[in-house]
C-alpha cells in the first residue's frame, strides 16, 4: 500500500467520522461535484492478449526450466468522477502477479505495462507505459505489486456525454512471440506445482 493510499483512506475515515448524520455533499460542501455522475464510469480491463508476460529463456523451446521472469494482471479496477460539462477524471488500479522462474537471471527485474484512454471500440485517446521495477526477495518466487495511475482524463463532447463511450485498457508491452504465446492461451506459472 502506498502512503497516498494511506493518507487518502485516514482523510476519508476522518471525513467519516466527523459527517455525524450529515451527507457528504454538505460535510465536504462540493456543491455540484457531489452529485451522481450522469452514466456510468469507462470500463477498465486488461486486454488479453497483453495480460501475461511469459520470458522464454535458453534455447527458446517452451518448456518450464526456460522460463524467465513471468507476470499477470491479477485486476484492473478504476473509479470516476464527472458532472456538468467536465471531463471525466478516472484512477485506476492494476493488481500484479509476478513471477521468478527457474531460468530468471538475478533478483531484480523490471516490467512495462501500458495504460490507454480509448473511445470505445473507436480509436485510442492517450497512451503511456510505465515501468515496474520488482526485486525478490531471498528465496521468494512470486510477488504480488499494486500499481495506482491517478487523473486519467477523458474530455466530453457536452454534459450528456456519458462515461460509457471510453475505456481504460491495460497490458504489459509484449513481444510479438509473447502475444502469440498469449493469443493461444498457453500459460506457465512459477506456482505450478507447488504445495
Amino acid at each position: 500500500m502506498s502512503m497516498k493510499t494511506t493518507l487518502i483512506g485516514a482523510a476519508a475515515l476522518s471525513i467519516l467520522a466527523l459527517a455525524g448524520c450529515r451527507s457528504t455533499k454538505e460535510v465536504l460542501a462540493i456543491g455540484e461535484a457531489a452529485e451522481a455522475n450522469p452514466g456510468p464510469c469507462p470500463r477498465a480491463f486488461a486486454l488479453y492478449d497483453a495480460s501475461r508476460l511469459v520470458e522464454i529463456r535458453g534455447d527458446g523451446t517452451e518448456k518450464f526450466s526456460n522460463v524467465g521472469f513471468t507476470g499477470e494482471i491479477e485486476s484492473v479496477r478504476s473509479l470516476c468522477r464527472y458532472y456538468a460539462d467536465r471531463p471525466i477524471t478516472a484512477d485506476l488500479t492494476i493488481d500484479f502477479s509476478l513471477g521468478r522462474g527457474p531460468a530468471a537471471s538475478g533478483e531484480t527485474v523490471t516490467y512495462n505495462y501500458f495504460v490507454a484512454a480509448t473511445r470505445k471500440n473507436v480509436d485510442v485517446l492517450e497512451k503511456a507505459a510505465f515501468p515496474l521495477t520488482v526485486t525478490f526477495p531471498a528465496g521468494q518466487d512470486r510477488v504480488s505489486v499494486r500499481e495506482t495511475v491517478d487523473e486519467i482524463i477523458f474530455p466530453r463532447a457536452n454534459d450528456t456525454t456519458s462515461g460509457e463511450n471510453f475505456e481504460i485498457v491495460v497490458g504489459f508491452v509484449v513481444t510479438p512471440e509473447q502475444r502469440a504465446f498469449n493469443a493461444d492461451g498457453k500459460r506457465f506459472r512459477v506456482s505450478a506445482g507447488k504445495r
